[in-house]
């Protein structure tokens, strides 16, 4: 099932189901008026919705096209935006980028952070950029929708709390890094919002390229139409969801609603590409000494999309240009 919110009906949205060529969507307001509503009773509502998807597919009279400009995240707001750093690679490359050595724990112990989830970008939204020197880069990543996950929550019991998957860039100020870790306290003012892809799909959806909770596709960024990176995003996710969750649930319950990102995919060598011009740029100083790829800057577009083994793009586009403020 394929799940999207238009920019209507208040600040949450109201929830789509979503044709599964991405292209129609039919209101799914009788059933559930947003997103948030429906995960907080996911058992009872998901069969309703389900049975509006195969009322979308069988009848072309039912529904309407699709407008990705009319389209907010699939959850506008969050309870939480957890995010973590399950690739490995990605992990040695940023800290080489920062002159910092990788944590000890570096495969044993995931790495988390807790982003801002009051105020989600669209898919398709600029992003606001107020000085070009705080070194704006994207992070293409993958990422699931919980539903009430509790307390203890083991990797192996992980699965049944997933609800959906969907994509996200999270944005980044790369300069402004360094001064906050430099307090021992943390990611703020180097996080901005985030932008979320415009469709959320059930892991069914995925056949046999979702397994041992993670996605076994291709995920591809482009900057200014060029395709940095088309980077498989199952290999080398060294914790899979299930390790992810186990993790933030140590020491607490999350509620129906809870965004967790996967970190920047990542693959070792450049054969694939980069999800991120943190990485590219360490990649060039290796290979000569100094970056060529300069940040993000006003005027610069970055896509975002996922296509499965036909050629389909799962997720929609995630589509957005820099603009000064």
């Amino acid at each position: 099932m394929k799940l999207a919110t238009l920019k209507e009906g208040g600040r949450d949205g109201t929830l789509v189901v979503v044709s599964a060529d991405g292209t129609r969507m039919v209101r799914a307001g009788h059933i559930a008026p947003t997103l948030q509503h429906a995960l907080d009773d996911w058992a009872q509502i998901a069969p309703q919705l389900r049975t509006l998807e195969t009322e979308l597919e069988l009848f072309r009279t039912v529904g309407e096209p699709i407008r990705f400009e009319a389209l907010h995240s699939p959850l506008p707001r969050a309870y939480e935006w957890v995010d973590g750093s399950a690739y490995v690679n990605h992990v040695v490359l940023v800290r080489q980028a920062r002159k910092a050595e990788p944590p000890a724990t570096l495969l044993t112990d995931p790495l988390v952070y807790q982003g801002g989830s009051g105020v989600f970008l669209a898919p398709t939204e600029d992003i606001p950029l107020p000085h070009a020197d705080w070194g704006l880069d994207f992070e293409a990543e993958i990422c699931v929708v919980l539903g009430d996950t509790p307390q203890g929550t083991t990797a192996e019991q992980a699965s049944n709390y997933i609800q959906l998957v969907l994509l996200c860039n999270d944005v980044t100020l790369r300069n402004l890094i360094p001064n906050e870790l430099a307090k021992s306290f943390g990611f703020f003012q180097s996080k901005p919002a985030t932008a979320f892809s415009p469709f959320a799909l059930t892991p069914d959806e995925f056949g046999t390229a979702w397994k041992d909770g993670r996605l076994h596709l291709k995920l591809r960024t482009r900057l200014n139409g060029e395709v940095i990176g088309e980077v498989d995003s199952g290999p080398e996710m060294h914790f899979g969801f299930g390790e992810l969750i186990e993790h933030i649930c140590k020491t607490r319950s999350f509620t129906a609603g809870t965004i967790l990102g996967s970190g920047t995919v990542s693959t070792r060598g450049s054969v694939d590409g980069s999800s991120c011009l943190s990485e590219r740029r360490m990649l060039e100083i290796i290979a000569n000494g100094e970056p060529q790829t300069r940040w993000m800057r006003p005027g610069d577009r970055v896509q975002i999309d996922m296509a499965d083994s036909r050629g389909r793009n799962l997720f929609g586009t995630i589509d957005q240009r820099v603009v000064a403020v």
